[in-house]
């Protein structure tokens, strides 16, 4: 574990993608490594997995809804975000990119990623098709323009049968280069 980037806070935003099952394994990789990780989930990603199974793996209660407040009288979603020393959206679907890109806020996931001022790290998960839509290509560039650094997608096999550019990039690789930008934004967190 290194020095610089363990013990670290890592809002865990996961979305309604069929990748979203893959967030458990990030999410018990990021705490092996000392970080404290807060799931947030958006209501699409709990089709795909359960708030329980991401409670247990981060040791956390998990974030499901906006007005999810746990006797504190500072709005929750507000906590996360100053607290966030890096909003880690894996996966991301198209819904999400496009949401965040717009600035809308009404789920705990929106209104973290317009509150925090730690770097957002984006990893894509969606049909090829979608992926490679303009508005979706429009979306990506708008949020990089805004400084949000993305991972992925990788090519393959994707869960609705097509081959293309979509899937989620491996766990390893997105573990890797959030610990790159926690080592290099660390001064600004």
């Amino acid at each position: 574990m290194s020095e610089e980037t363990s013990g670290k806070t890592i809002v865990l935003g996961v979305t309604g993608s069929i990748a979203a099952y893959k967030a458990a394994d990030l999410a018990s990789r990021l705490v092996k490594r000392g970080h404290a990780v807060h799931v947030v989930m958006t209501r699409d990603a709990q089709e795909f997995i359960t708030p329980l199974t991401l409670q247990v793996l981060s040791r956390r209660p998990v974030t499901a809804d906006l007005y999810d407040e746990r006797q504190s009288w500072h709005p929750g979603h507000i906590e996360l975000a100053d607290a966030a020393d890096l909003l880690l959206v894996a996966p991301a679907s198209a819904n999400a990119i496009a949401r965040f890109a717009h600035g809308l806020a009404d789920d705990a996931l929106g209104a973290i990623h317009l509150a925090t001022k730690a770097p957002v790290l984006v990893a894509p998960a969606m049909n090829g098709k979608m992926w490679d839509h303009p508005a979706t290509r429009a979306n990506v560039e708008t949020l990089k323009s805004r400084g949000v650094f993305f991972i992925g997608p990788e090519d393959g096999i994707l869960a609705c049968g097509y081959e293309g550019l979509g899937r989620l990039w491996p766990v390893e690789g997105i573990e890797a280069e959030a610990e790159s930008i926690l080592r290099r934004c660390g001064a600004e967190v």
